[in-house]
Order: C-alpha cells, then structure tokens, then sequence
C-alpha cells in the first residue's frame, strides 16, 4: 500500500488491507458490491469515487492514513 493515501490513489492499493477495507465499506464506497468495478479497481482513483458518490474525501482520507499510521506503529 502507498506511503500515504491521497485522492490520486486507486482503491486497488487499498483492497489488500483489512482496516482500509473496513474504513472503506463505513464511508459506503458502492464499489465492492459492483459487478463492474472488479474490471476497474485499478483505474478507479479515489478522490474520483469520493467525487462521484458525495463521500467527502478529505474524512476519508484523513481517517485512512490514521489507520495506516496506526498500523505501522
């Protein structure tokens, strides 16, 4: 996974970590229960879907990092 999440990640990097997952599914990102993300997990940056759903990204991301922070210490 990145250093640090910011719009311009794509939520393929994301996927392979169980509390960006969770954090992920809390925030209602529609695109685990798409058919058609699976194809597109990797072109899909998440400031984009932020955009896209009316998620605010800057709590998303915010609270990502922290969980990443959280997980490197």
């Amino acid at each position: 996974m990145a250093e640090k999440i910011i719009k311009s990640t794509f939520l393929s990097e994301l996927l392979g970590n169980s509390d960006a997952r969770k954090i992920l599914v809390k925030y209602k990102i529609p695109c685990f229960g798409c058919p058609f993300a699976i194809f597109e997990m990797g072109k899909l940056k998440l400031g984009e879907v932020c955009k896209a759903y009316q998620i605010n990204a800057e709590s998303l991301i915010k609270e990502l990092n922290k969980a990443l922070k959280n997980k490197k210490t």
